[in-house]
Order: C-alpha cells, then sequence, then structure tokens
C-alpha cells in the first residue's frame, strides 16, 4: 500500500509534477521542467526516462539557446480529442491528439437559430466528426474525450440550456448528453464565448495574460471572462452575457425581451438591416467588413457605430473587473483598427481613467478557430491529471498547431 511520505508516494508524485508541468505548457525541455518543478536535473532524467518507457511522454532532440536539448511533450499516440463548436450559423469540429497537433478539422453552414433543429444539429456534428476520423484512419473508440461550444447560456446544475428566448428550439436540451450519446465519449460543455476566451488564453491573443475578457461579436454578442488565468463562468453558468447589458431603455427590443441592449446596436442581425437600402438583401457582416475597409462610407459608419457600442460595453466590464486585455473576436476582429479605434474612444470616454490606462484592446489571433480550439483546451484540461498507466494519461492544454 502506497503511504503518505514514503518513497513511492514521493516517487509518484514527482512523476505528476514533471506530467502537470507538461501538461500545462504543452512541450517543455527537461531543463525547463527542472526549473518549473524545483526538482533535479538528474531526478528529471530519470523520470522523463521512466515516463517515455511507459508511452506517457515523447522525446525529441530540439535546440535551446543554442544549445542540444530534449523536447518533451505528452504522446500523440495514446488516444484522440475532439472540438466541437456550434456558432449561430456555423458548425465547426476539430480532431486533436496529446502532441498538441490539430489532425483534421472542417466546417460547414448551420443555421442553430432558425432551421436546424437540436436533433439534426447533433446528428451532423455526430457525421462531422465520424467523417474526419474516418479520413484519419481512426474511429470512435480512439476518442477520449470532446469539448462542445454551444452559442447560449447553459445551466450550471442541469447542464442544459436554458434560455427559451436565445435558442428557442434547442432550450432544455442537454447537449453533452446529446452528443455523448452519440459519440460514446465523455463530452464537457461550455459556451462559445468562453471557448474562445480559452482559446485565445492558451494559444492567442492573450497568451501570458491572467485577466482578460474575449468579447465575440457576430450573429450575437458574448464575452468569455478569464479572472486569475481561468474562466469565470458564474455560479449558475452564466457570466458573460454583455450582450444583454443595457445601453437605451427605450431602444430596439431585444431577443431577449428587454429593450436597448448592447446586442440590439452591435450584433449582425440587427446591424445588416440598415446596410439593406443601399446594398440589397443577402448582406453578410464579413461582407459588410470587407466594403468598410475597402471605403464604402456607409459600411465604415455601420463598422465604426459597432465598435462604439462594443466599447461602451468594455468600459463598463473595466469599471467592474478591471481586465488587462480585451481581445476582440468574431467578425469584427477582421475589421482591424477601424473597429479597434472605436472600440478604445468609447472606453477612454467612459471607463474609469486608471482601468482605462492598464487596458489594451487587440483583435483575436486565431480567428474563427478560437472557439473549436477552445473547445479541444476544455477537454484535455477537464480530463484534468488521471492515472499515469494506460489510456487514463495527464491530459494537457498545450499548445495545437
Amino acid at each position: 500500500m502506497e503511504t503518505p511520505g514514503s518513497q513511492t508516494s514521493l516517487h509518484r508524485a514527482n512523476l505528476e509534477r514533471v506530467v502537470r508541468a507538461v501538461r500545462l505548457s504543452g512541450a517543455l525541455t527537461q531543463a525547463e521542467i527542472a526549473r518549473r518543478t524545483g526538482l533535479s536535473a538528474a531526478t528529471v532524467s530519470n523520470i522523463v526516462r521512466e515516463l517515455k518507457e511507459r508511452g506517457t511522454v515523447e522525446v525529441t532532440p530540439t535546440s535551446a539557446g543554442g544549445r542540444r536539448a530534449r523536447s518533451v511533450a505528452l504522446s500523440g499516440a495514446a488516444g484522440l480529442v475532439v472540438g466541437v463548436d456550434f456558432g449561430h450559423t456555423h458548425l465547426r469540429v476539430a480532431v486533436g491528439n496529446l502532441a498538441h497537433q490539430v489532425l483534421a478539422e472542417e466546417a460547414e453552414p448551420l443555421d442553430v437559430d432558425g432551421s436546424v433543429s437540436a436533433e439534426e444539429g447533433f446528428d451532423r456534428a455526430d457525421a462531422l466528426v465520424r467523417g474526419l476520423l474516418a479520413g484519419l484512419e481512426s474511429e470512435p473508440g480512439k476518442v477520449i474525450g470532446v469539448g462542445l461550444g454551444v452559442p447560449g447560456p447553459l445551466d450550471a446544475a442541469s447542464g442544459t440550456l436554458g434560455s427559451t428566448s436565445i435558442l428557442p428550439d434547442w432550450s432544455g436540451i442537454s447537449p453533452g448528453k446529446e452528443l455523448a450519446r452519440r459519440l460514446g465519449a465523455p463530452v464537457h460543455v461550455d459556451n462559445d464565448a468562453n471557448l474562445g476566451a480559452l482559446g485565445e488564453l492558451v494559444w492567442g491573443a492573450g497568451r501570458g495574460v491572467r485577466d482578460l475578457a474575449y468579447i465575440k461579436v457576430a450573429s450575437g454578442v458574448g464575452a468569455g471572462l478569464v479572472v486569475d488565468g481561468r474562466v469565470y463562468r458564474g455560479p449558475g453558468g452564466t457570466a458573460g452575457e454583455i450582450g444583454h447589458l443595457t445601453l437605451d431603455e427605450s431602444g430596439p427590443v431585444c431577443r431577449c425581451g428587454n429593450r436597448g441592449c448592447l446586442e440590439t446596436f452591435a450584433a449582425a442581425r440587427y446591424v445588416l438591416p440598415l446596410l439593406v437600402p443601399r446594398h440589397g438583401p443577402g448582406l453578410t457582416m464579413e461582407a459588410v467588413v470587407r466594403m468598410a475597409l475597402e471605403g464604402d462610407p456607409g459600411c465604415r459608419r455601420v463598422i465604426t457605430d459597432v465598435g462604439r457600442h462594443v466599447g461602451s460595453g468594455v468600459a463598463a466590464l473595466c469599471n467592474l473587473l478591471n481586465p488587462s486585455r480585451v481581445v476582440i473576436g468574431g467578425s469584427l476582429a477582421d475589421a482591424g483598427e477601424l473597429a479597434l479605434g472605436a472600440v478604445r474612444d468609447a472606453v477612454g470616454r467612459y471607463a474609469i481613467p486608471s482601468a482605462a490606462r492598464q487596458l489594451s484592446v487587440v483583435s483575436g489571433a486565431l480567428g474563427g478557430r478560437a472557439e473549436v480550439l477552445g473547445a479541444l483546451a476544455l477537454v484535455l484540461s477537464e480530463m484534468g491529471d488521471a492515472s499515469l498507466l494506460g489510456r487514463e494519461l495527464p491530459m494537457s492544454v498545450g499548445a495545437f498547431t
């Protein structure tokens, strides 16, 4: 029996410390592992050799500071992880391994707000995952976990989609159970904005920052909040619904039932009709951004107005949480400084000066992949430091490419 303080217990603890260091960073040299764990170089060398023999890690030659070194990463042969991102108008799926590589990725249009039922949506996700696995000559049995993003608030206690106004045909559905039933693997679920925040935090514009907000502006407006390095979801799981901050009590009626929400001034579903008289029906936010950057005056005005309204919401967020960075994602991010400048102007006007001075507002680095990469990060991190034996390997939130 393993007793606290015994040599066996100490050895196991050291194994877990090394694996945890690699898990949190993706890949480290043995010298870096020694610095991060406080273990001696000789101890790290012995542990890495043992973990390699177990098949838990892979060791590859590399160079560090001009010197030869060995890079240690979790084994890519230990199993597959899947990320599934439901947007309001798309479905994106990615398959990765524990060596921090995206092996396959695909997206397709999907209208979860209108014509597509929850049943059809999950059937299509299942088919897309299985298609990618078949292309990799693999099968669902190789999948050790799935991360799932949905474009609406989740009830933290029940795991169900709770808003009848935001996704009316999906209300009461348990997304995790639906996908787990189809794929036969554990599923970890979060909303799309939280996953965007996690993706940018681990691999994108939020790297190295412990307090940030990821603002996704597309068909809707949502925020993923990171406080002290961790995604903050609130006790009910609905933290970050910045799109439903009230900007004007006499403003347009929002789909949530209130008037003048930020979303009614910034989301694509509300602002695109403003341009129909000049540009006709069938506009997309991507097209509006493109025309704005090409100099179309109406499109430029719409984009800067959206940025200004988002900036008002960001200012309120700054006054409450004082993040050091705000990352703009979704369609608005593609407008670059045209939108970011308007956001910063509004923050400078409405935020407490000390909070505004400390804040940087930047575009996301991952584009439309932020949420699906966040879904991969979610499943890997949620699986935690399990047994070091067999397939129950410690999971990683390391850098996918």
